[in-house]
């Protein structure tokens, strides 16, 4: 078996360290000394990108938020789904996982960030949100391993009730809200449905038909201006490997990114 190869070391802001480890042609990003995300398993990021924009169909220039950068994976899933005249907000906390993105990680996805529609915003992506009301159509959000799941200190906010009520405002009439999780969160799904979102519950596997640990997708749709709150619309064909619901129900967690 090959050794672990270390690529390069860099910190969060809060001084929680990253590293970037490369085995044959496996990376591997590192948080805290814990496997945050694999270039193996990305099927589950994608799904989140095709599920967050499939509302968007029809739409001209949309506006959509990307929170983490990672891999590229979910971005280069993105661009894949919106239009040409599209804007593609990423909100990426740690400087030297950017700098991964422009060097050795760029190649596997296929260097996303060279894409014209997309825009870098170096920062908390909390912060990103609370700047516009109304900015985005659709916010997908991939911060570290989902709702309960921390390798990184100060995510908690985001998933709290104020952070929840900060992703409606920053959304358009009708926009949607994709998070990727680790596992199933009853507690952050009320959480969505009490901020008025409609909300679906995707359980997907991490390759996704070459199977996999099962990861979690909670989309959460904000109601049209004077419309009840609907279900998450135009909603594509599960894919294998994918399986939906609308209503609670406690599962085991299932094995790391």
């Amino acid at each position: 078996m090959q050794p672990w190869e270390l690529l390069d070391r860099t910190s969060t802001p809060a001084g929680d360290e990253m590293t970037l480890m490369r085995r044959g042609d496996e990376y591997v990003i590192f948080a805290s000394g814990k496997p945050l995300m694999s270039s193996r398993m990305h099927g589950s990021e994608e799904a989140l990108a095709t599920r967050g924009c499939a509302h968007l169909a029809g739409r001209d220039r949309p506006t959509v938020l990307v929170g983490g950068l990672g891999m590229g994976f979910t971005l280069r899933a993105t661009l894949a789904h919106v239009p040409a005249g599209a804007t593609v907000v990423v909100a990426e906390l740690v400087p030297g996982v950017v700098a991964w993105n422009e060097g050795p990680l760029g190649p596997l996805a296929e260097h996303p960030l060279r894409d014209p529609r997309v825009r870098v915003e170096v920062g908390d992506v909390a912060a990103v949100l609370s700047a516009g009301r109304g900015r985005f159509d659709a916010v997908l959000l991939d911060i570290d391993n989902g709702p309960d799941a921390f390798t990184t200190t100060g995510n908690q906010w985001l998933y709290g009730n104020a952070g929840v009520t900060t992703l409606r405002e920053a959304l358009v009439p009708g926009g949607v809200v994709a998070v990727w999780s680790a596992w199933e969160d009853r507690k952050f799904e009320q959480r969505l449905r009490w901020a008025g979102f409609a909300v679906e519950v995707v359980r997907v596997r991490a390759r996704l038909a070459a199977g996999g640990p099962r990861h979690v997708i909670f989309l959460g749709a904000a109601p049209e201006t004077g419309a009840p709150r609907r279900a998450v619309s135009a909603r594509p064909r599960r894919s294998a490997g994918e399986s939906a619901r609308r209503g609670p129900r406690r599962s085991g967690r299932p094995g790391g990114r």
